[in-house]
């Protein structure tokens, strides 16, 4: 620690130069273990670090008192090795990461990781008559993200973003303000800082171009965490440490839904999943929207119940999807209706948000006159998930919350723990709470769906499905999601997706549609869902388009072993499904916007066509690997930009050389998914000399399979050499999982010449080489629990 400080010396005295607040004088201070306590003549601050990557600062005006409340965090500090180091004039105090440095007079605040200046407190804490605010210093150059879901520009420095979750309908290529408003930023020089604090406010990116990052609040917490890493991966493992990893969906979330808003009756929904069955177009979920409770879109949101004239028989309907390995979706709202079956009920419990008065807080907006749910009561949870759970007991798989910003929340209402100003965006976060927190009690054995349009910084750790509001149908309104679903990824919320084929407008646009869909292929949730003047579903399409969309929806059930591997390593590690460039390439400044290309996990490039009449697209091929276009097998070089023609069928992806991608054949639910018959792609790449691959395997549906031990780890890895290529097949198993023999089709790709030799575990094999594709296909009986060695010895 004394060598890190001494490193460290000379760009500490470099960051220095600029003063912080003049009139904070600095007083002493008192270490408790890995916490340091500051005392300045307006305020103390308390420093803590939690782990060598993470630190904590908080200022305490005088005053007041520290709330130790927070909604986002949830690691325990550790015991970090840190050391104290203090002069007549600075303090450091640090980590063998982190090191935090103190000028005493002018009192200034600095943050360095491993010698590397990251950010440095301005002014620190100030108050004006309408907000509390902190603001840092940046350098000139780094790129920024963060701020929740927006469309601004993947470089989100320059703009100054409100934070107060708020619906936007119908937007296109430019939004700045939706549904899920995170305080928290993100640097190209690989470090986070997080506001933790609830209440509305703003954050400001530089938009004065003075090198500021300010983040104003009405009220709460003056409390932040820095956390600072390597490289991108590791950063976002440790933020989701600090708020909590997402737990891993039921594998039906995989799978295709049929969706739209809304389905009128029971005959109407039994009648759509019939037509998805009868074509054989695979379908895993149906999702009711606001009819199934009322006839009308108006005067019925609280009523919570089905209605009996266009549902008479909600229960068989649902046991008979069951049946059919159709799981059923519904709709909640946290709005109870003054006209609404449950209102005197609501009153009469106190479950609803009050006024000051203590009276129910009543008001209009477009679904009629409503009070709200007060999810902070103890009552009111106990209340909502009553309705919750005796659906769920009746067969309903999963939740979908709408309006939960809440849509309209006046400023005047009161709840259980604060005004709707101080707790407005952390209600959809405590909402995907109660539900996590009811399965846990009363379904312990079942994964949540829980569908959510609004939450905050940790809200993935409840098992949120997040999306992006009401898109429009529009070409703008697909050249968004990707940066929407890069950013939330890389603030913890991975599951992030849109509307396929966009959510508002009469436009019928079929290729929009397919392009969509496409595209919804490589996001985590492939959900088609729209207005109903225009038919979401892929069976009311017209026949080219249909056709088009059943390949892509195809593609999606093929590669299930893929994706499911992904969402097992977000729920270890945090790492986003989808991931920007930049995270193969931090030190490539050229990738720091780039949001039209992006990585598909490890292994896959993805560039989708958000353009109409596209016939072909520059894409950069990241240097770190050459890649195989996944549909032809033509290989582009690392590190080049190629202009790519377009293909009606499909959009831009390719695969990283050396990768190993697992798949299977279309099923038509995943209730019907195993890992049995296998098709292993190797992508084989000379230039590629050892790589490796997985397949994490569980039976979808016990929580925490990994850690109960319900699961098996299939691994792969390719070593290779001038004229031969060794792959070698492996596992590791929980100790109750049973496995089983699988038959795996090991497909390699850019084979030249028919190869020689092969053995597998040292007896010769049999195997097909097309000479046409280059491809070959060596058939492999893998008994449970061995491993296996194949060994292709080359031709010239």
């Amino acid at each position: 620690m004394k060598q890190h400080f001494i490193i460290t010396a000379f760009l500490v005295a470099a960051i220095s130069a600029t003063a912080q607040n003049a009139s904070r004088k600095f007083l002493n201070t008192k270490q408790n273990g890995n916490q340091l306590e500051i005392a300045t003549s307006d305020g103390n601050y308390q420093i803590q670090f939690y782990n060598s990557d993470i630190v904590e600062t908080s200022f305490i005006p005088k005053g007041e008192t520290f709330n130790p409340e927070s909604h986002a965090v949830i690691l325990k500090p550790e015991n970090a090795i840190t050391e104290i180091v203090e002069t007549t004039k600075s303090i450091d105090f640090g980590s063998q990461g982190i090191l935090v440095h103190i000028e005493k007079s002018p009192f200034k605040i600095s943050y360095l990781y491993k010698g590397k200046e990251l950010l440095s407190e301005k002014n620190g804490y100030s108050k004006t008559d309408k907000a509390e605010i902190l603001d840092f210093n940046l350098d000139n150059s780094e790129a920024l993200y963060g701020g929740g879901a927006r469309a601004v520009s993947m470089n989100r420095r320059g703009n100054r973003l409100e934070l107060y979750n708020k619906a936007h309908y119908g937007y296109g290529d430019k939004a700045e303000l939706l549904n899920f408003t995170i305080p928290m930023v993100l640097s190209s020089k690989i470090y986070a800082i997080h506001f933790d604090n609830a209440p509305i406010g703003w954050l400001d990116l530089d938009s004065k171009k003075d090198n500021t990052l300010t983040y104003e609040t009405i009220s709460g917490r003056k409390t932040y965490q820095i956390i600072a890493a390597d490289n991108w991966t590791k950063l976002t493992e440790d933020y989701t440490d600090l708020t909590g990893k997402q737990p891993l969906p039921p594998r039906w979330a995989f799978g295709n839904f049929a969706s739209r808003f809304g389905y009128h009756s029971e005959k109407e929904t039994r009648d759509v999943v019939a037509k998805f069955r009868a074509e054989k177009i695979p379908l895993d979920a149906v999702i009711l929207d606001l009819y199934w409770f009322g006839k009308t879109i108006q005067g019925t949101l609280g009523n919570f119940e089905f209605d009996a004239d266009n549902f008479p028989t909600p229960e068989k309907m649902i046991a008979d999807f069951n049946k059919q390995n159709v799981k059923t979706v519904l709709i909640t709202e946290p709005f109870v209706l003054t006209t609404s079956k449950k209102w005197q009920e609501a009153v009469d419990k106190k479950i609803l948000a009050t006024d000051k008065t203590g009276k129910p807080f009543v008001y209009d907006f477009y679904f009629g006159n409503t009070g709200l749910i007060d999810i902070f009561k103890p009552e009111a949870k106990d209340w909502f998930w009553d309705i919750y759970k005796n659906f769920t007991k009746k067969g309903v798989a999963g939740w979908w919350g709408d309006l939960g910003e809440p849509e309209v929340h006046p400023t005047d209402l009161q709840h259980a723990n604060g005004s709707a100003d101080q707790v407005h965006n952390i209600y959809g976060h405590n909402w995907a709470k109660l539900v996590s927190d009811g399965y846990q009690k009363d379904f312990p054995d079942v994964r949540p769906f829980i569908l959510m349009r609004s939450g905050s910084s940790g809200s993935q750790r409840f098992g949120m499905i997040p999306w992006s509001g009401d898109v429009g149908r529009s070409w703008g309104g697909l050249k968004s999601q990707t940066e929407i679903s890069l950013q939330m990824g890389m603030q913890g919320l991975g599951y992030m997706h849109s509307d396929l084929g966009g959510f508002a407008g009469d436009n019928v646009d079929n290729e929009l549609y397919v392009r969509w869909l496409q595209y919804g292929v490589f996001q985590p949730v492939f959900r088609p869902h729209a207005a109903e003047s225009v038919p979401p579903e892929i069976v009311f399409r017209e026949p080219k388009t249909k056709a088009l969309a059943i390949e892509a929806v195809k593609l999606r059930y093929k590669m299930l072993p893929y994706n499911y591997t992904l969402a097992f390593d977000n729920s270890q590690l945090g790492t986003p499904l989808m991931r920007p460039l930049f995270f193969d390439e931090a030190e490539n400044r050229s990738l720091d916007g780039n949001s039209d290309e992006y990585f598909w996990g490890n292994d896959f490039l993805v560039s989708p066509v958000t353009t109409a009449a596209q016939t072909e697209k520059d894409i950069y091929f990241p240097k770190s690997n050459n890649w195989f276009d996944f549909y032809s097998d033509k290989k582009y070089a690392a590190g080049s930009s190629q202009k790519i023609a377009l293909a009606e069928n499909h959009i831009p992806v390719f695969v990283r050389g050396g990768a190993f991608i697992p798949m299977i054949d279309v099923i038509q639910s995943t209730e019907s998914y195993s890992t049995k018959n296998l098709k292993l792609h190797f992508y084989y790449d000379g230039s590629v000399s050892a790589s490796t691959g997985k397949l994490y395997d569980d039976n979808g549906k016990t929580p925490d399979a990994f850690g109960k031990g319900k699961y098996e780890l299939l691994t792969f890895k390719n070593e290779s050499k001038s004229k031969q290529i060794v792959i070698s097949f492996a596992s590791e198993k929980g100790n109750a999982y049973i496995s089983e023999t699988r038959n795996v089709s090991l497909l390699v790709h850019n084979i030249p010449a028919k190869p020689k030799k092969i053995t597998i575990n040292g007896k010769a094999a049999k195997f097909i080489w097309n000479k046409n594709s280059n491809v070959l296909e060596i058939s492999v009986i893998w008994e449970k629990q061995a491993s296996k060695n194949i060994n292709i010895q080359l031709g010239n």
